[in-house]
C-alpha cells in the first residue's frame, strides 16, 4: 500500500506536490490508473486513482473515502525534553506515532543536555512515520518551551510528572481516568530539580513512576505512551 500524506486535500481531484510526485513517478513508478491511499492529518483517509501525470505533477481523483479512521477515545500530551543525542528523540517520535500520540512539546529543563531542536526535522520524522503506520491523525508537534513557561500554560487535562525522586509516586494505571485527555512530563537524563518538581505539584501536577528501573529519557517517554495507549484500548 501506497500513503502520501495531503495535508490541504479538499475535493476529489488533487495534484500531488512536487517532490512527493516524484516519489510516486520516478522512486515507486507508479503509473496511470494505479491506486495510491492519501491520509490528510486529520481523520480523513482517501483511496485514490492517479488520472494524470507530468514530469513535476501527479493528478489524482478521489475515488473513495473513510472520516475519523482510526479515531481514539482519549488524548495524549506528553512534554519530553530533547535528549542530547538527537536521534534518540528521533525514535521516540517515530514510535510514539506508531503507537498513538496527539500532541509532543519539546520542553527545556534546567538540567537539559541540549537546548535547540530543529523543529522541522522533527516534523519529518513525525510525517514518515504517520505513512508508515497508515495514521490518519498527524500528531502535533508544539514549539520548544521552557519548563516555566509550560507551568503558566492552562489546560483540563489530567497532569502529571514522571520524576526519579524520592516520595510517594503511584503509576499511571492508577492515577488516569479512561477516556481523557493527558498531558505527561518527561524530563532529561539528570531528572527534573527539585525545584522543578515543587513548581509542577503547585501547579497541579501528580507525581508517577514508570516502573522500578532507572529510565532512559526516550525509553520512559515511550513506556507512559504505551501505558496510555492500554488502558485507553
Amino acid at each position: 500500500m501506497h500513503v502520501f500524506y495531503t495535508p490541504d486535500i479538499t475535493s476529489d481531484l488533487y495534484t500531488l506536490n512536487e517532490e512527493e510526485s516524484k516519489h510516486c513517478s520516478k522512486v515507486l513508478r507508479l503509473n496511470l490508473g494505479d491506486t495510491i491511499h492519501l491520509i490528510d492529518g486529520k481523520g480523513g483517509l482517501y483511496e485514490a486513482e492517479i488520472n494524470g501525470m507530468s514530469k513535476k505533477n501527479v493528478q489524482l481523483k478521489v475515488i473513495s473515502k473513510q472520516l475519523e479512521f482510526g479515531k481514539r477515545n482519549h488524548h495524549l500530551h506528553i512534554a519530553i525534553a530533547p535528549t542530547k543525542n538527537i536521534d534518540r528523540l528521533e525514535w521516540f517520535l517515530e514510535k510514539a506515532t506508531e503507537i498513538g500520540i496527539d500532541e509532543i512539546t519539546p520542553l527545556i529543563c534546567d538540567r537539559s543536555e541540549r537546548k535547540i531542536v530543529r523543529e522541522e526535522r522533527l516534523e519529518k520524522v513525525i510525517t514518515s512515520a504517520v505513512k508508515q503506520s497508515l495514521t490518519a491523525y498527524h500528531p502535533q508537534l508544539n514549539p520548544t518551551i521552557s519548563f516555566a513557561e509550560l507551568m503558566k500554560q492552562k489546560t483540563d487535562a489530567v497532569k502529571m510528572i514522571a520524576h526519579c525522586m524520592e516520595g510517594e509516586k503511584p503509576f499511571v494505571k492508577q492515577v488516569i481516568v479512561p477516556h481523557q485527555s493527558y498531558l505527561i512530563l518527561i524530563g532529561p537524563e539528570g531528572d527534573f530539580t527539585p525545584a522543578e518538581l515543587d513548581a509542577a505539584l503547585q501547579n497541579g501536577y501528580k507525581p508517577v513512576t514508570l516502573g522500578t528501573t532507572r529510565l532512559r529519557t526516550e525509553t520512559a517517554a515511550l513506556a507512559a505512551c504505551f501505558e496510555v495507549n492500554y488502558i485507553n484500548r
